[in-house]
């Protein structure tokens, strides 16, 4: 099972428009997936077309995070049962503003195992995508401390490329200060539009700046993928050119992220 963390320490970059995006290109590849929604926003959740019960969150089982925890939590995403599919085709842990007391700074050692104890135990999923909130708290750090991998989602502009280098300079500190290394990490340029002379210079900069961290394909500001979001909707099941683009570039991103080295 690969757990793979999304995050940025700056907000509006579009940090769970690409989780969505990855769990989509999943659905549609048959990857059994579980988002995890730690954003309190609980946008993921809103966009998977999840309603929770009361008191069933991640917020919840971060709490008193036994072992297996979140699997008395999850639920499966509207967009699986839309399509009749079986359990644990893409299945959520909903997000609340009831996480928000991990949502902080000041964190104790034993916080930063919280996620890693409530995923242990839980099968019959490849995939876990942990949508975290855009802030450096103790509940980024649970999710990075879990994570095989964590992705930084950046846009191509002056403050979020200043924001995608405090991310990785406070991934590469949380390997060094912590038994939770984290082993792999990457930057996701979301947002793209190439005809932008600012947009491409800052595309050159970040390659500059992290090179083979770099995740390829980028993904473009293309209006369809608001339609789709707002109809919580899998941009691998909307209609027309710019969503078939879309949806390859999510799908090539997936590969990427299931591959793993000889």
């Amino acid at each position: 099972m690969q757990i793979v963390s999304v995050s940025s320490l700056k907000g509006g970059v579009g940090k769970s428009s690409v989780t969505l995006g990855i769990a989509s290109a999943a659905l549609r590849a048959g990857v059994p997936t579980l988002v995890v929604d730690l954003d309190p926003h609980a946008d993921a959740t809103t966009g998977l077309g999840v309603q929770p019960a009361r008191g069933h969150d991640v917020g919840g089982a971060l709490r008193r995070p036994r072992r297996g925890a979140l699997e008395r939590v999850v639920v499966a995403s509207a967009w699986a049962v839309r399509e009749g599919l079986d359990a644990k085709a893409l299945d959520v842990a909903p997000g609340s503003a009831r996480s928000s007391y991990l949502d902080r700074s000041e964190y104790r050692d034993k916080d930063l195992g919280r996620l890693e104890r409530a995923l242990a135990g839980i099968s019959g999923y490849d995939l876990v995508l942990v949508d975290c909130p855009p802030t450096l708290s103790a509940l980024t750090r649970t999710a990075w401390a879990a994570s095989d991998k964590v992705l930084s989602v950046a846009e191509p502009s002056l403050f979020s490329v200043a924001g995608t280098k405090r991310t990785m300079t406070a991934i590469a500190q949380f390997e060094q200060s912590r038994s939770w290394a984290v082993p792999s990490a990457g930057v996701v340029v979301n947002k793209v539009r190439h005809a932008s002379v600012e947009h491409r210079h800052r595309l050159q900069e970040l390659g500059e700046l992290f090179g083979p961290l770099l995740v390829s394909p980028v993904l473009p500001d293309l209006p369809v993928w608001q339609q789709a979001q707002g109809a919580a909707w899998p941009i691998h099941r909307w209609p027309g050119s710019e969503a078939k683009d879309l949806s390859g570039r999510f799908t090539a991103i997936l590969q990427g992220l299931l591959e793993r080295p000889a």
